[in-house]
């Protein structure tokens, strides 16, 4: 059934890439874009623990990875077949611990824990011809998302920090310094440590076993969801909130906080 499933759909990507006109105007570039809101929709459904959504956003990721691979195969890059096999081959060289291949071993940990896979991860990535163990980490990733990776990826190598008190201090650290960078009025020394202050933020986060970009999209939804609702009780006063002092949007806020909380 699984198979079929699959075949069906290549079938089908095949004659839209024949018969219709949007689909075989397409082109690797002119899909990128869309790919790229596909990815952060399948993101979105994941927050919100919407399995539906989470099913639908994976199957419009997949007919990407199917429209891709067609394209390719009219270059004569590659097939979807190509691409299959790829991974599957890239999934038992990076598992030698299910795997085991009896070579390129040498250099790896005996995998106890998921710590072990995630450092023999990254060796054998170096095996494979990658130069440093950032490698890999997408130039247009959002800054914050590749933060965390970059930083997850140097921690397997030992660049990491033992304990969170210790990341905390460093928090301290860089905070003490962007008040420095402010009195001294230096527009580019303030972005700098601005950023370093968000880096090391991001580092605590991960130590509390947090996922920063998550947490901060919880903030974003929860900021929305109550100054939508400060916009509502403005109007039940016949009102807009640009018409109100801050003290007294500050009240309405307060609101729609105790609101949220009691629901």
């Amino acid at each position: 059934m699984r198979q079929e499933a699959f075949d069906r759909l290549v079938k089908i990507m095949d004659e839209l890439r024949e018969k219709c006109p949007w689909d075989r105007k397409q082109t690797i570039h002119s899909l990128r874009q869309m790919t790229i809101e596909e990815t952060y929709e399948l993101g979105d459904a994941i927050i919100e623990e919407n399995w539906k959504g989470i099913r639908e956003e994976l199957g419009d990721l997949l007919l990407h990875v199917v429209f891709y691979s067609k394209i390719a195969s009219e270059q004569k890059e590659f097939t979807i077949d190509e691409v299959l096999n790829g991974i599957t081959e890239k999934l038992i060289r990076r598992h030698p611990h299910i795997y085991p291949a009896g070579e390129g071993m040498e250099g790896l940990k005996e995998v106890k824990s998921e710590e072990d896979v995630k450092q023999n991860w990254e060796q054998l990535k170096l095996k494979e011809g990658k130069k440093s163990v950032l490698s890999g980490v997408p130039r247009s990733l959002p800054a914050l998302v590749k933060a965390m990776r970059l930083q997850e990826k140097a921690k397997q190598v030992g660049f990491e920090w033992d304990t969170a008190a210790q990341v905390w201090e460093k928090v301290e650290e860089e905070s003490a310094e962007l008040r420095e960078a402010v009195q001294s009025g230096q527009a580019s020394r303030v972005e700098d440590e601005f950023g370093d202050l968000l880096f090391s933020l991001i580092n605590y986060a991960r130590f509390l076993k947090i996922d920063a970009e998550a947490a901060l999209e919880r903030t974003n939804k929860k900021f929305t969801s109550r100054f939508t609702r400060m916009e509502e009780l403005a109007g039940e006063k016949s009102t807009a909130l640009a018409r109100l002092s801050l003290a007294e949007m500050d009240a309405l806020w307060n609101k729609a906080k105790e609101e949220g909380r009691s629901r």
